[in-house]
């Protein structure tokens, strides 16, 4: 609502993407029930949509452009061999997390391959990535976790050390949601991404790529994250209520609106 609001508010668009290369998580009925929920809600949107799971093609040129330029690598660790190569050399003390989870220890960095086999991740090479960027850096509107706000700049130490080594193609997608994001907001031509704190911390990485991809790189707007009574942010991982629910108790889109914090009741 805030993001359809926005794209109203400055004579834009607004865009519905449909995110579905994790084909375990897709079903038909769930993606009806997006169209449902947010035509309820007021939004309206171009179509068709763009879907991601037919743009495998797209992002496989990307993921060849770098490789070509010695920037990827194959791996196959599992989580548990990154957890036990993160924690083995810090003596029991608990390893780096960053965007993606625990920090990769660069296990498979120094393999020597033509190609990766099936069943084999590629991750970016950091360490190489960042020799090609001057400046990791975007216009933030809203605001970070910790107040950022205005135009946010990161190291190269930091990418290196507290992001380090991100998956860009999956073993069972052959992309991922860094990538995936990146290219698909240069091909809409998007100019203002909204989103939720938590993926704050992943913008550093969009900007690494859309440097190497030489892709424009848009304004962003983090804002804070819809929470319980508790504080507990909602997430359709702990199974928190869906739309639906509230509008089978018969309230309104404006009553939701109050909920989330964009009127005041």
């Amino acid at each position: 609502m805030f993001a359809h609001e926005l794209a109203q508010a400055s004579g834009g668009q607004f865009l519905l993407r449909i995110e579905d290369i994790d084909r375990s998580r897709a079903r038909p009925e769930w993606e009806a029930q997006i169209y449902d929920d947010l035509h309820w809600l007021g939004l309206d949107w171009p179509v068709p949509v763009m879907r991601q799971s037919e743009r495998l093609d797209v992002y496989r040129t990307a993921l060849e452009r770098l490789w070509q330029r010695g920037l990827l690598y194959p791996c196959s660790c599992r989580r548990r061999d990154i957890l036990e190569a993160a924690s083995a050399p810090q003596e029991g003390s608990a390893p780096p997390i960053g965007p993606d989870g625990i920090v990769y220890p660069g296990t498979c960095r120094h393999g020597d391959r033509i190609g990766a086999l099936p069943g084999e991740a590629l991750r970016l090479d950091m360490r190489k990535a960042v020799q090609f960027i001057d400046k990791i850096e975007f216009n933030e509107n809203g605001s970070g976790p910790d107040g950022e706000t205005g135009r946010v700049s990161c190291s190269a130490v930091h990418l290196i050390d507290c992001v380090g080594d991100i998956v860009l193609a999956r073993r069972d997608m052959g992309t991922s949601y860094h990538l995936s994001v990146v290219i698909d907001d240069a091909a809409q031509g998007i100019s203002h991404v909204v989103r939720g704190q938590d993926l704050f911390e992943a913008t550093a990485i969009h900007v690494v790529l859309q440097r190497l991809l030489d892709l424009p790189v848009p304004a962003y707007q983090h804002h804070k994250l819809i929470r319980d009574e508790t504080g507990k942010r909602l997430a359709k991982r702990d199974d928190a209520r869906a739309i639906s629910a509230y509008r089978d108790q018969g309230l309104s889109p404006h009553d939701i609106r109050e909920i989330v914090g964009l009127t005041t009741p």
